[in-house]
């Protein structure tokens, strides 16, 4: 397109404005506008299922292909997703943009856990429930192998927590994690909230130090399993790391890989131009979201141990 306002990026960016009523709209507000987004969601896409299940006593729902059982027999690579929303608000309805393409992508039973959130349910909760879905589906039969964890946001950062849990409980490693636009760090130093803050539509330093404060409850930003990016990440699986130039957990993103590097893990950062806060929800609609989701696919597939039984 030679028009950069017509750009799918800068009309997306311009929604978000209008749908969330600035970067800086309260939490309160923005409760109320995830949970119109969740309610709107269309039925799946024609060839998926979607199923309300339970791993480890925690509510979750299941995307998958519907030929997937008889294509895998009955061995479908899992993905445990972890969605976003500031460990305040969200829910697996919401994350369906990015879910479903996924399960479309990869071919794998993407299983979205619908964690408690704060402040009812304040840190480590979100920790404890991830961690004891991914208990569940090791206990299903599900090898650790077959097993890759996903999320966006504050489910990026609660991927990286949920290894360091799953590290620290002697539990078999999954075989990859994702994190896209990952909060990893509660106390949010990074010179990306300042540098980045006119150019993000979504999130500022603000409203996410009010979030973090809801989550922790007077605990300790510094805590390994609240802040993954100041921790010491030794034994975690390969990591994907995606983020855009145009949000403030830029810093939050490059931090937490320099720390998998330090730790020996083998990760992988994208950084992509032009990009906003977790624009692969974006999926259809965002060519820069179809690409970023291909690019987790092959990501997965190319991580070993995450046999391939269907061609995606």
């Amino acid at each position: 397109m030679n028009d950069p306002a017509a750009r799918p990026i800068d009309a997306i960016r311009a929604m978000l404005t209008t749908l969330l009523g600035g970067p800086d709209a309260s939490i309160e507000h923005r409760r109320a506008q995830a949970a119109a987004f969740a309610a709107s969601q269309p039925p799946p896409p024609p060839g998926l299922r979607i199923t309300p299940i339970t791993l480890g006593g925690v509510s979750a729902e299941a995307i998958e292909v519907e030929t997937i059982e008889v294509e895998t027999g009955g061995r479908a690579a899992h993905v445990l997703h972890l969605h976003g929303g500031g460990y305040v608000m969200g829910d697996p309805a919401g994350s369906r943009g990015f879910t479903t393409a996924l399960a479309r992508a990869t071919r794998a039973r993407v299983v979205s856990l619908d964690y408690r959130l704060a402040p009812a349910h304040p840190f480590p909760a979100a920790v404890e429930d991830a961690l004891a879905a991914y208990a569940g589906l090791l206990d299903s039969g599900v090898p650790a192998p077959r097993i890759a964890i996903a999320g966006e946001s504050a489910g990026g950062g609660l991927v990286v927590a949920t290894l360091l849990a799953i590290r620290d409980a002697g539990l078999p490693t999954p075989a990859a994690a994702v994190a896209m636009s990952p909060w990893a760090d509660m106390a949010c130093t990074g010179a990306s909230y300042a540098t980045r803050a006119a150019r993000d539509p979504m999130l500022t330093r603000r409203i996410l130090l009010e979030m973090a404060g809801q989550y922790l409850s007077g605990q300790d930003p510094g805590s390994p399993l609240a802040s993954p990016a100041g921790a010491d990440l030794t034994g975690l699986p390969p990591l994907l790391i995606q983020v855009g130039d145009d949000e403030v957990l830029l810093d939050d993103a490059i931090a937490l890989a320099q720390r998998a590097r330090d730790a020996g893990v083998r990760v992988e950062l994208e950084v992509w131009p032009d990009m906003i806060h977790v624009w692969q929800m974006f999926a259809g609609a965002l060519p820069q979201a179809d690409e970023a989701i291909a690019r987790i696919a092959g990501f997965l597939w190319g991580t070993p141990g995450w046999t391939r039984d269907a061609t995606p």
